[in-house]
């Protein structure tokens, strides 16, 4: 006869034990990603259809005419019936619906169309500004998220003291200071009165080719500027979230067990701590392409930026839709970006419910 204990203990054994709530339907991390991604990217499709329709809407309440911008000078002493020819060979008859939908036909087929105020096809326009603008906002932003990391640890450390005072005082003027305000007045000091950095461009007078040193140094105040203008955002949520961890008993309890002091900040408080500025990524890319329009202006950095100026002022329909669908995807992007780094830096999130 069987011992009821036994019989017990093999019926348990044959049932595994239930998984925490947290991670039922979970799956493997990097699939649920995939799945994420894949929802995301099905989501982005009519909201970029909306984009670009906008664009071309916008455009075409535009005051200016692409056609006389087009013809120059001759257009003022050409023919409406010269101007509506070239208006048809330039694709830009009929009302801006039709426009619009012959322009995402043709992207659809890879062809995004002449840039009227460029006279150059949309992709050469774009291939050529597009690699200068990610090269400043890349670099920009990770010198951010660095140094307004550490700044933040730095002032959560000590609340109240000296350091803290400043790094949030400095912070909030930051905060409140336009960044062609901060780009203008770095040409002034560092172009005009040190005369130690150039004020712009991306080569000096008299040189044809772009060299490693001449880039470095051209990329100094455009990068910083526009990295000081993102810096106060990651200091202050990053100075907000360590100094609410270091309030949390495992902290405390990493405290009094007599870990450094170096080891409970950057181990213990500053992993809880990075979970709200891990939520900031997504939502500054916005901010950072905007900054980024301005910065260019400012240094004449060959990006996009006097591109999309162009595009605007000149109701340049191709140009200016092709430009939104760029901004509107690295929003789309930054913000999957944001969720990702959240999941994988908290398992308590579900990937299946976002």
């Amino acid at each position: 006869m069987t011992s009821p204990t036994i019989t017990k203990a093999a019926g348990a054994a044959k049932t595994p034990p239930p998984r925490p709530a947290s991670a039922r339907g979970r799956g493997l991390p990097w699939a649920a990603m995939a799945r994420l991604t894949g929802r995301r990217a099905l989501a982005a499709v009519p909201v970029l259809v909306a984009v670009t329709l906008g664009a071309f809407a916008l455009a075409a309440a535009s005051p200016f005419d692409p056609v006389r911008q087009y013809a120059g000078s001759a257009g003022l002493r050409a023919s409406q019936d010269t101007l509506d020819q070239l208006r048809e060979n330039l694709a830009l008859d009929g009302p801006f619906t039709e426009q619009w939908w012959r322009w995402l036909t043709a992207a659809l087929g890879g062809d995004l169309g002449w840039s009227v105020s460029l006279r150059q096809p949309v992709a050469q326009v774009i291939g050529e500004r597009m690699g200068w603008s990610v090269l400043l906002c890349a670099l920009a932003f990770v010198l951010a998220v660095t140094f307004g990391t550490l700044l933040g640890v730095a002032a959560a450390r000590r609340q109240g003291g000296w350091l803290d005072r400043c790094v949030t005082g400095a912070a909030y003027v930051l905060q409140a200071a336009p960044p062609f305000w901060l780009g203008l007045l770095a040409v002034w000091f560092f172009a005009l009165h040190l005369g130690v950095l150039p004020a712009g461009g991306l080569t000096d007078l008299g040189e044809e080719t772009v060299t490693a040193g001449s880039l470095a140094r051209h990329l100094v105040l455009p990068v910083g500027v526009l990295a000081l203008s993102q810096l106060p955002w990651f200091a202050l949520y990053t100075r907000q979230g360590v100094a609410d961890a270091l309030r949390e008993d495992p902290v405390r309890g990493a405290r009094a067990r007599g870990l450094r002091e170096r080891t409970v900040l950057f181990g213990h408080a500053l992993r809880s701590g990075l979970l709200p500025v891990l939520t900031l990524v997504g939502t500054r890319v916005p901010e950072l392409i905007t900054g980024a329009l301005l910065v260019e202006t400012v240094f004449s950095w060959p990006g996009i930026a006097s591109a999309t100026v162009k595009a605007a002022t000149g109701s340049d329909f191709p140009l200016l839709a092709a430009v939104t669908v760029l901004a509107t995807l690295a929003v789309l992007a930054g913000n999957l970006l944001a969720d990702l780094l959240y999941a994988l830096a908290d398992p308590r999130v579900d990937l299946e419910e976002m």
